[in-house]
């Protein structure tokens, strides 16, 4: 007597589970080909943009480098310093908001596609099969006795996975230190301890999250599968079974009259293991992968495509589309706002900055004509990638002026202290503290100038 489908669909699904390590079966359908796209294009851009150069006013530099040294960030022609930490902090909001958007939209489309523990895990993943064989293989794998030929097949992946984790390491670590200086240094075991750790820690962090977490990490290690579902509503779009169409599923026997003829296929393709058809859990990352292998099995019984789909749990339900969704607006109005703002900081972006110190230690002093001399320091930062002249003026009381030069020369991208002597008659303004002001203008553009605000004292 033959066990009911349902049963055997438990069995089965519970024995799947019970393997341990996660063998996910390969597919074909867009949803895989757009994975891919993304692949190719984040990894063409991470292992590429290290190697472009940049000819700047300096000669040619490396277009994409964080100068950790130097404190600054290059980005082709963009030269960003600590003063500018206004615009990281806006870019990683607009990352953040952006994100939040696309899940209400259409949930953690961003965790199936773009997120790098999907990207290398995919790689990785792709190097196992081509090695060890297709899901049956490996698994038989996984159970058979260590041989030779289990040695070799074991030993040629893990070397892949090396070389692919060492040089992911390496080009992480050219963003910081010039990747055409770091190659010559790591032949030649010159790099700094800095460098070591890095190469180190990111190349096994790399190894380990791809080759042996993987799904663990969408499981039980990402904090976004745990919230992610309070920016979900009803019209939310995710990765769907249609159970109204489904069910009741068709066994061997045949028996059930819904569309679902209970293959188990889009359990086996799952790379995080779970079975759609239990409904939305937290550990779907919306790759779509059963979608696409649920779709073959529909067009080789002669259903149509879409028994698992990205569905809102309203379309799901029949019902209408309905109007408003406060939380898109929320979103794309922060958005709009801080795009605008970090437009606004760029645009507005002086490439000189100022700092003005007067010496505290000798508040004033009388000069041999009868003026009262006050000292200061201006910590000047032209922040442009050429050499710039300064001139600087003071006004603010009735006679005041600069002792001695007031022009100075700085170099590019450089932080120049120059000690200024500002002197004033002595009946300029009553005794005490009056304020004043230093005017720094660059002679090669005119339109380059601060103006500082400080303070006199009288006698």
């Amino acid at each position: 007597m033959s066990k009911p489908a349902g049963k055997v669909h438990e069995a089965r699904l519970e024995l799947y589970r019970k393997k341990g390590k996660i063998h996910a079966r390969s597919t074909q359908g867009r949803f895989n080909r757009l994975r891919w796209a993304m692949v190719w294009l984040t990894q063409l851009v991470f292992y590429g943009a290290c190697w472009l150069g940049w000819a700047g006013d300096g000669g040619t530099r490396q277009a994409v480098l964080f100068d950790i040294a130097h404190e600054k960030f290059y980005f082709f022609g963009l030269v960003l310093w600590p003063q500018d930490a206004l615009l990281l902090a806006i870019a990683l909001i607009l990352a953040a908001t952006g994100l939040f958007l696309v899940t209400a939209l259409v949930g953690r489309l961003f965790c199936g596609f773009a997120c790098p523990q999907t990207v290398y895990t995919s790689i990785f993943m792709w190097v196992e099969e081509k090695v060890e064989g297709d899901h049956l293989a490996r698994l038989r794998l996984d159970q058979a006795p260590w041989t030779p030929r289990k040695l070799l097949l074991r030993g040629t992946k893990h070397a892949v996975w090396l070389v692919i984790a060492a040089w992911t390491a390496i080009t992480f670590v050219g963003y910081f230190t010039p990747i055409r200086e770091l190659l010559p240094a790591i032949g030649a075991a010159r790099t700094g301890p800095w460098e070591d750790f890095w190469l180190l820690f990111y190349g096994l962090f790399t190894y380990v999250q791809a080759g042996f977490a993987r799904e663990a990490v969408c499981q039980h290690m990402c904090p976004y599968s745990r919230f992610q579902g309070v920016m979900f509503d009803a019209a939310t779009r995710t990765v769907s079974y249609d159970v109204a169409r489904g069910e009741p599923r068709r066994g061997s026997a045949g028996v059930g009259g819904g569309d679902c003829v209970d293959c188990g296929i889009c359990v086996q393709v799952c790379p995080t293991g779970i079975d759609i058809r239990d409904g939305l859990q937290y550990q779907c990352i919306n790759c779509g992968l059963c979608a696409d292998a649920c779709d073959t099995v529909m067009g080789r019984v002669g259903k149509p495509a879409g028994l698992i789909r990205f569905a809102s749990e309203r379309e799901l339900a029949g019902a209408p589309a309905g109007h408003g969704r406060p939380r898109l607006a929320v979103y794309g109005g922060l958005l709009a706002v801080f795009l605008g703002l970090g437009a606004w900081t760029l645009a507005n972006r002086s490439l000189l900055l100022v700092d003005v110190l007067r010496d505290r230690g000798s508040l004033s002093r009388e000069a041999a004509d009868g003026r009262i001399e006050n000292a200061y320091t201006l910590r000047v930062m032209n922040l442009a990638e050429a050499p710039r002249d300064f001139r600087i003026a003071v006004s603010g009381l009735p006679g005041v002026e600069i002792v001695g030069p007031a022009r100075f020369s700085s170099e590019a991208g450089s932080i120049r202290a120059v000690q200024l002597t500002v002197a004033a008659p002595p009946d300029a303004a009553p005794g005490g503290v009056r304020p004043i002001a230093f005017e720094i203008r660059a002679e090669q553009d005119a339109a380059t100038r601060v103006v500082e605000k400080s303070t006199f004292v009288l006698p």
